[in-house]
């Protein structure tokens, strides 16, 4: 699939017409790249979004289960969830799922929340069930054909010993997946069919060079809007004798094939792989899993590593009575967090030796150190490099995301590669003195290609006409000393908003909420930017902007928050981040900047976010330390663990 835009700037799929193979064109993680989305309840809703079909499944699947209302039950790869809201409408009352898909787990909590039924919705990849400990579910459910979708049959096998072993001893598996035999008997290899009064689907199929998997193409097209989109995908094929095997490889006995089962769809149309599935389950053969008996030391001791006080803030000049009252804030909020002992290294003469004095000692460190060694920007990654070099495990990105996102405009370049929308733009060299840019681009906002805290942008950094341009870009040198490139970049005026994630990809992470700087105290007169002097001058009108809870269309949230998940991965952020973003005249959400290690301040955009959902400050320093912790897998040096059989 090729993204583009159109006149109006929004982001289309384009199809790239006849292709001679299928199988060159399947992405090794199709299944992360969009595809189980609204289209997809769209084109496949006559069998995944149809009530009655569900109720006919879980019918079916209960009465070989022989299972109780208080089992605990996951629903692995459970999409929108249908299977499990229909579990727990009737009752069961331990009923958890977990998908790879944003879209789908919240549709799924949605209609929970709506439905007041009380269920865990989580994503996650199923081949690395860290959230679930050993002997913890009585049944594990693969249902509606979701199993197949990695690119090697071992990553299969893996997500079979991952349900080994969170089931309990003699619990049992029950799959759901396509008749490997007769799909490959019955391929159809061109259909299309139409999903409503406006929308057609058109399919291809083909076998795998090896024979092994299902090679799929959809093209969705809109008959006003055309293509809206062309995906590929692959899947596995079983047969009984294979996946008896793969089980059995995976510790699993009684295997036991039941009857197949094909969906009594409204449309009848196209069926493809749902057409006709094998049922069947099969217990895990093993023992209770020998328990570690953690015995919590009194505390978890944390290096909080900050910003040298004694030191010229190469962003804000000498730290003043507001950064000490900031920094008190931020010790008394971590104070009320229990089983931590906290120790502060803000000294950068002696960070390297205070670190190997107490490198052993330490749990991990709690990286707040965003202005740089030496309170100098450039050199934000070489703390992060220094803990790498030392085997310290800290918070929060690494070297090479520190520096990648540094650079504002290889941030553009990243973006605009994956089909994320970004505002037009250029750079503007060192001593360069004739810029020319396209006639009608202007207003247009001038940047500092390299750093972050706004550095260099203030109100005078919005200009109008060719004339100002020059001028600008001479004064932003003179006064902050900038001798680097320079972005001249599309000066958008819609929404200007932030999203907060805490946690990490793919299993855990929370979504905290999208912002929106609130400019209606401003001036009429001034430019709609939340730049240098609203950070830093509070003398300046610009101190009046407030954070909001943003008002969106489910679109442009739904883009925002995934494009900033696909960038989150793409930029290898870790445990906390921000992306802000901009709409333009169409209403179309644009990427500004990805922010590793946001601003960790009581007052900062992170930490207002977060209020939005009744999170307080010292809960949100909380969170990402738990995603800290989770991240390592486990407290790392915190607990002393004595082996005791169960």
């Amino acid at each position: 699939m090729v993204n583009g835009n159109n006149s109006n700037g929004k982001r289309v799929s384009i199809s790239i017409g006849p292709v001679s193979s299928l199988e060159e064109h399947v992405r090794p993680d199709w299944w992360n790249k969009g595809v189980f989305n609204s289209n997809y309840l769209k084109t496949d809703g006559d069998v995944v979004d149809d009530p009655n079909i569900t109720r006919q499944e879980i019918d079916y699947f209960l009465s070989i289960l022989n299972s109780s209302l208080d089992d605990k039950i996951l629903d692995l790869c459970c999409g929108q969830g249908r299977h499990s809201l229909e579990l727990t409408r009737r009752e069961y009352k331990n009923i958890e799922g977990l998908d790879r898909s944003h879209y789908l787990i919240q549709r799924a909590k949605n209609t929970a929340k709506k439905d007041g039924l009380n269920i865990k919705f989580r994503e996650g990849d199923a081949r690395k069930l860290s959230g679930y400990q050993p002997d913890d579910f009585d049944i594990v459910m693969i249902l509606g054909n979701s199993f197949g979708y990695f690119e090697t049959r071992q990553d299969d096998l893996n997500v079979l010993k991952e349900v080994s072993r969170v089931l309990k001893p003699k619990g049992k598996i029950l799959l759901d997946i396509t008749d490997g035999d007769y799909i490959k008997k019955n391929l159809r290899s061109r259909s299309w069919e139409w999903i409503d009064k406006k929308l057609f689907v058109a399919r291809e199929r083909s076998l795998s060079d090896s024979g092994e998997r299902l090679i799929s193409r959809e093209v969705i097209t809109h008959i006003e809007k055309g293509v809206i989109d062309d995906h590929f995908y692959a899947e596995r094929l079983y047969n009984e004798k294979g996946l008896q095997k793969l089980l059995e490889e995976a510790g699993f006995s009684n295997f036991y094939l039941h009857n197949s089962i094909s969906p009594d769809s409204l449309r009848n149309q196209d069926l493809g792989m749902m057409e006709k599935r094998l049922i069947v389950t099969s217990d895990i053969k093993k023992e209770f899993t020998p328990r570690r008996v953690k015995k919590l030391l009194e505390t978890k001791t944390v290096a909080v590593i900050m910003g040298d006080p004694h030191k010229r803030d190469y962003v804000k000049g000498e730290f003043d009575q507001d950064d000490f009252e900031t920094i008190d804030f931020l010790k008394k909020a971590l104070g009320e967090i229990k089983g931590y002992n906290f120790v502060y290294l803000n000294d950068h003469n002696t960070l390297l030796e205070d670190l190997r004095r107490l490198n052993g000692k330490l749990t991990y460190a709690f990286n707040l150190c965003d202005e740089g060694f030496g309170n100098d920007p450039t050199k934000e990654l070489h703390v992060s490099a220094i803990l790498d070099m030392l085997g310290i495990p800290y918070s929060g990105a690494g070297p090479q995301c520190l520096a990648h996102c540094y650079d504002k405009s290889l941030v553009r370049g990243v973006a605009k590669e994956m089909g994320i929308l970004v505002p037009e733009a250029f750079l503007v060299k060192p001593g360069e003195s004739k810029i020319e840019i396209p006639e009608g681009t202007f207003p247009v906002i001038i940047k500092p290609n390299f750093g972050d805290s706004s550095f260099g942008i203030t109100q005078h950094s919005v200009v109008n006409n060719p004339d100002q341009l020059v001028s600008t870009i001479s004064e932003i040198r003179n006064q902050f000393g900038y001798e680097k490139p320079m972005l001249v970049e599309e000066f958008l005026q819609g929404k200007d908003l932030t999203i907060g994630i805490i946690g990490n990809l793919p299993s855990f992470y929370d979504i905290v909420g999208i912002s929106e700087d609130d400019y209606s105290e401003l001036p009429s007169e001034l430019p709609k930017i939340c730049g240098y002097e609203a950070k830093w001058d509070p003398k300046s009108p610009y101190s009046k902007i407030k954070t909001i809870r943003a008002e969106l269309t489910s679109e442009q949230k739904d883009r925002i928050i995934n494009s900033s998940l696909e960038l989150w991965q793409r930029l290898d952020f870790r445990d906390y981040g921000r992306f802000d973003w901009r709409l333009d005249s169409n209403g179309n959400p644009k990427l500004l900047e990805a922010n590793p290690n946001p601003g960790w301040c009581w007052d900062g955009h992170l930490a207002k976010i977060s209020k939005f959902k009744g999170i307080e400050y010292s809960e949100m320093l909380s969170m990402v330390l738990k995603a800290t912790e989770q991240r390592y897998n486990g407290l790392l040096h915190a607990y002393k663990t004595v082996v005791n059989a169960a």
